[in-house]
């Protein structure tokens, strides 16, 4: 099922988690073990997220390098199907600009499809870890709304190939990225409104936020959202804090702010096992809040921390 007909037919707010496919060398059993804990929930749908390969220079025999390309958390299509099989729920690839050709692109959505999985989320994707920018590949994507426009292509029979014919049409359901805090490469909040749009303009069915901690900021973005025509529903993305080096890691990798009251908190916690309580206390807090505000659904960043979610989630429901 869609997640925009979840939350159309959904009598309340609905639960859902996003997870990191495992590094290669491990298990799809490493997906159950962090999965099976929150599946008591019954979310109505679970995101797979996606990374980019790195470049790394390997030292050949004769002292040479040789430049190659490493994905470490391969997997992704395989992970969503082995998800829907094993737990009978939706799942929601991301998909992404970087790294991929626009046939690469064509020939992963086509592989979703076969696998009857019938969501995308559409993101551009994090600069390569040795570029000091979004470089996109020869051929491939630049931006989000590039990418969802060739899902949008996809969904209406056109293909890449020109003598493609009466194309077999996909039906994604697709999801867009939001930034209550704007998007650190935007200039301002106005200008990353006018590019949301133009994806909800373009097809995007609805959208999931970036972490924040802040709930304030979230209600204004989605204020504001509406105010520029942006009707689609938004999803809020929730985050605990479970270790004080998170008060400047987050901030650094995500360019979100932490309310001064969570940091004080924070500061104060002789160790991570108090920083985990406070960061339960306030994620509780957050959830019941955006819960009693009449949000769709509470969409849980799990990435490694499945116990955390288990003990705000159970508050909740």
């Amino acid at each position: 099922m869609k997640v925009s007909e979840h939350i159309q037919k959904a009598e309340k707010t609905l639960i859902s988690f996003e997870i990191l496919p495992p590094l290669k060398g491990k298990t799809i059993n490493s997906i159950y073990d962090h999965l099976d804990p929150l599946m008591e929930f019954k979310p109505s749908f679970i995101n797979v997220t996606y990374h980019r390969s790195e470049t790394m220079f390997k030292k050949k025999t004769d002292g040479t390098f040789e430049k190659v390309e490493v994905r470490k958390r391969p997997g992704t299509v395989g992970i969503c199907a082995a998800i829907m099989n094993h737990y009978q729920v939706d799942a929601v690839p991301h998909l992404i600009c970087g790294g991929f050709t626009k046939r690469e692109t064509e020939d992963a959505l086509i592989d979703l499809n076969f696998l009857g999985i019938d969501n995308v989320l559409v993101l551009r994707g994090d600069a390569a870890k040795n570029e000091s920018s979004f470089e996109p590949e020869p051929d491939g994507n630049r931006y989000a709304l590039d990418l969802l426009k060739q899902v949008v292509n996809l969904n209406h029979g056109v293909y890449i190939e020109d003598d493609i014919k009466n194309g077999s049409k996909t039906n994604f359901c697709i999801g867009v990225a939001g930034y209550p805090e704007k998007h650190f490469e935007a200039p301002n909040l106005d200008t990353d409104l006018m590019f949301l749009k133009a994806k909800v303009e373009a097809g995007a069915e609805y959208i999931t936020t970036q972490m924040f901690f802040d709930n304030q900021k979230f209600f204004e973005f989605a204020k504001a959202c509406k105010e520029n025509g942006i009707e689609v529903p938004i999803i809020p993305g929730l985050k605990p804090i479970s270790s004080k080096k998170q008060l400047s890691l987050l901030p650094k990798v995500f360019h979100v702010d932490l309310p001064t009251d969570l940091s004080s908190a924070i500061m104060k916690c002789k160790n991570d096992d108090e920083v985990e309580k406070v960061g339960t206390e306030w994620l509780i807090h957050q959830s019941k809040e955006l819960k009693k505000a009449g949000v769709p659904v509470l969409h849980y960043y799990t990435l490694g921390k499945p116990k955390v979610i288990w003990n705000v989630v159970k508050e909740i429901v």
